[in-house]
């Protein structure tokens, strides 16, 4: 029979006094227990609408079935028929809009914990001595720029049908924004290096500090392989061109987060150094100005704010990322937005804010902020974090006049991912912006089946 419980079961944490002194992961993940309990509450429905929900189509029916038979193994590979990085998406996909959004149960009480119950059969997995084997060559050689989701979903889909498939990564280490972006206490880096031993241990090569359109072109990988996927990301960040914005102590969260996550720059022996100040101010209401702001308090801040224009109804963040900021002691300066920066010698030392109220929906049906006249007040700061999105950066535009970008910078594909290159494709958030993880990785996997049709009609 199944659980006809209205709410899903709850994930232990850390306590919140506890976490805010640590990196470590603050979601603790079910125990067998629990995790039967909540899969009992799928009901395996007939049409299962959560797997159009998901951006890979995993098959999330089937997998939870396996649950229910105690068969772990099978769950896991059930998901990994769609995903290669099932650890990685059971902890930062925004399930909640996605599959779970679907599920029928979510119609009169909480959907099924779909994203819980795959980080449990992954983290089971993990814990296991994987024997992996190295399919044979297939004569074809692909090369992936960027070792993000987007370019390991791309990549995994291909070796593991015979592809010789070598990453090209700007970093001295492999994983993109799951290495740089996310915090530890969110995705602990051991996760992300054990999904891409896989990889490896699948045959693909991964040299890391290469700039393509610095160390390499495009032009030189295309003499050397027969399709290139550019999956490189949106790292340029956004500022919102306020006075005061050059001060020592504004970082955007792209810096603040690659110095903490990569360069290990709250350690004493640090070779990276970063500023943290006692009062802390991050600009922008998304799931990176939650993160930036949970790292600030973890650092060390004694107050940290969240300034965001809009409501906490419009707040774009996970429920979840903002349910554990509040938890933890972050202070949502909400309808209010800065309008200058204001120095002493050289260094921040306030923030002048408006206050906002919403008026009429935008052309994305959202209420527009508009400022309060002489509502204006200075709030005392000595860090700044600009956490408003990101760009795709120009490198790879200004270095190949071939490569077609749009007016916002993202690089040109057509329907099958094609960029204005012959045999190069592209996917990802160098294709739309600022996107989720598992948006990346779907348009990796796209690419990739894309490249397998065309360069199987080649005879070797």
């Amino acid at each position: 029979m199944p659980n006809m419980s209205l709410e899903k079961n709850k994930m232990p944490m850390l306590e919140a006094s506890e976490r805010i002194h640590s990196f470590d992961e603050v979601s603790l993940g079910y125990d067998e227990e629990t995790a039967l309990l909540e899969a009992s509450r799928c009901l395996h429905c007939v049409n299962h609408p959560c797997v159009d929900g998901c951006p890979v189509n995993i098959d999330i029916p089937n997998f939870i079935e396996c649950i229910k038979n105690k068969d772990y193994e099978g769950a896991y590979k059930v998901i990994s028929l769609s995903s290669s990085l099932p650890a990685i998406c059971g902890r930062v996909c925004p399930q909640e809009s996605q599959c779970e959004s679907k599920c029928v149960r979510g119609i009169k009480g909480q959907a099924v914990g779909i994203g819980r119950l795959e980080r449990y059969v992954a983290d089971i997995h993990n814990e296991l001595e994987e024997e992996i084997i190295k399919p044979n060559s297939n004569g074809h050689k692909v090369a992936v720029v960027g070792s993000g989701p987007s370019g390991l979903a791309c990549a995994y889909e291909l070796s593991k049908d015979g592809y010789e498939v070598t990453i090209y990564e700007a970093l001295h280490v492999a994983g993109g924004v799951l290495m740089y972006g996310i915090p530890e206490f969110r995705l602990p880096k051991k996760i992300v290096q054990k999904e891409i031993s896989r990889l490896i241990k699948l045959g693909v090569k991964i040299n890391t500090n290469v700039v393509v359109g610095k160390s390499i072109y495009i032009e030189e990988l295309l003499e050397e392989y027969e399709a290139v996927y550019l999956g490189t990301g949106a790292g340029l960040p956004m500022f919102m061109n306020i006075e005061g914005e050059a001060l020592n102590g504004v970082y955007s969260a792209n810096e603040f987060l690659t110095r903490v996550n990569l360069m290990k720059a709250y350690k004493d022996d640090a070779r990276t150094p970063i500023l943290i100040g006692e009062n802390v101010a991050v600009v922008g209401g998304g799931n990176v100005a939650m993160d930036a702001a949970r790292t600030a308090l973890r650092l060390g801040s004694k107050h940290v704010s969240i300034i965001y224009r809009r409501s906490m109804d419009e707040l774009p963040a996970r429920s979840e990322e903002v349910e554990h900021a509040i938890e933890e002691g972050v202070d949502f300066k909400l309808l209010n937005n800065p309008v200058k920066i204001i120095g002493e010698n050289g260094h921040v030392k306030k923030v002048r804010c408006i206050k906002m109220e919403l008026g009429a929906e935008d052309e994305k049906g959202r209420r527009r902020p508009i400022p309060i006249e002489s509502s204006e007040y200075d709030l005392d700061v000595d860090v700044i974090i600009m956490a408003i999105g990101t760009s795709p950066n120009p490198l790879l535009k200004n270095s190949c006049d071939k490569l077609l970008t749009s007016s916002r910078g993202g690089i040109v594909v057509d329907n099958n991912g094609m960029t204005s290159i012959e045999n190069v494709y592209a996917g990802g958030d160098a294709v739309t912006g600022s996107a989720t993880v598992i948006s990346a990785m779907s348009a990796g996997k796209s690419a990739a089946i894309e490249i397998k049709k065309r360069l199987g009609n080649l005879v070797l």
